[in-house]
């Protein structure tokens, strides 16, 4: 049994999971793992070093030279990508398009689960992703999985890509994204996005971000000590 409290929180894309977790962070205190960033920075990094997701051995060589840390201003999750930080990078379309398959790869997956779950062995955590409740901690005391109608998802990604200056993409474009994201999360070998059996299910489509947010405290202070 665990004596720290772990927040899983799984779903689609554009759902509000990093949101909702950063904002469950700060209220109780705990520390904010964005699991997702961490595939996003990979997959930065293989574009970069044009590194082919095929091949295992430039796969494992790659990994091999990639270091990732975490670091909190204001309650927001900075990353970076040996030593750069790439927070706003990692969010843009040319990530978004390849972040699927790179966190389809069992290598990438196995050393990003390593370590996740080194992060998460002492400390009061909230790690959002797609296998979090299910793969990297079946044992957590607390799972949503997340979820909310396709074209509320991708009206809410395009406004995210428009307030950060991208006006090259439009909102077809984010739709299409979404659906093959979706697609290539739920159907890969790999921990595919499913989920748990314990997990409380939790549709956004009409919640505000406060709504959404005490919905999910009332139901972590249930697993918290008094």
């Amino acid at each position: 049994m665990r004596k720290n409290l772990v927040v899983a929180i799984d779903g689609y894309s554009s759902c509000g999971k990093s949101t909702l977790a950063k904002a469950l962070a700060k209220k109780l205190g705990f520390i904010y793992i964005d699991s997702g960033a961490m595939y996003r920075a990979v997959t930065l990094y293989f574009i970069r070093n044009h590194t082919e997701i095929n091949n295992a051995d430039a796969v494992r060589d790659a990994l091999e030279h990639i270091e990732l840390n975490f670091h909190s201003r204001d309650y927001q999750s900075h990353i970076t990508l040996n030593g750069e930080e790439v927070s706003e990078e990692i969010r843009q379309m040319p990530v978004s398009e390849n972040v699927s398959e790179v966190s389809a790869n069992k290598l990438v997956r196995k050393e990003m689960v390593k370590q996740q779950q080194r992060m998460g062995k002492s400390k009061n955590i909230v790690m959002d992703g797609r296998d979090i409740g299910t793969t990297v901690f079946p044992d957590a005391q607390v799972k949503f999985f997340m979820t909310a109608d396709p074209k509320i998802r991708a009206e809410r990604r395009f406004k995210e890509l428009q307030s950060k200056g991208d006006t090259s993409t439009s909102l077809e474009d984010v739709f299409e994204n979404l659906a093959h994201r979706d697609y290539a999360d739920t159907t890969r070998v790999e921990s595919p996005l499913t989920r748990a059996e314990d997990a409380i299910i939790l549709d956004n489509t009409e919640l505000s971000e406060a709504e959404q947010l005490d919905f999910a405290l009332s139901q972590v202070h249930q697993h918290m000590p008094i």
